[in-house]
């Protein structure tokens, strides 16, 4: 029993693609011109961006627990245990909570408040210009020119 494919092997009649040795550059369309050079480049990719693991108030509600910490999401397989938490207010809170997370948006943190809880902000990073020692003032010197 045979592959079905004799003859030219599925390589078709004559051409670059028939020979011996040939092979083609991925995206290769045969000299037209390829799908990725045709289509428009917008934008860029930020390297140095930070990600989110993002998780909604109606999330942590359905946890049945009043304290939420890392361990707690990472154990409920909320989050991973490398994952930077953002807390979104997304849904309503009946019982008071206290949430350990990165970041906490504005709506969530005025829902946890008004149930009567807590957000803790933990590894806050702090700016730059915040950790730097303050620079001493550069004593003047006297230097004339003639």
């Amino acid at each position: 029993m045979g592959s079905g494919m004799g003859k030219t092997s599925t390589r078709g009649h004559k051409g670059q693609g028939s020979r011996s040795g040939s092979r083609l550059l991925r995206g290769f369309e045969g000299g037209q011109m390829p799908l990725h050079r045709r289509l428009p480049k917008r934008g860029f990719t930020n390297i140095f961006r930070t990600e989110y693991q993002i998780v909604n108030l109606d999330r942590l509600a359905g946890l049945g627990e009043k304290n939420i910490t890392l361990e707690v999401l990472i154990n409920n397989g909320i989050a991973g245990k490398n994952d930077l938490i953002k807390i979104l207010g997304d849904g309503n809170l009946k019982s008071a909570l206290h949430v350990q997370a990165h970041k906490f948006s504005k709506s969530a943190q005025e829902k946890i408040a008004k149930a009567g809880g807590k957000a803790e902000v933990i590894g806050a990073v702090t700016p730059a210009s915040e950790t730097t020692q303050p620079t001493q003032p550069k004593q003047e010197t006297k230097s004339k020119k003639k």
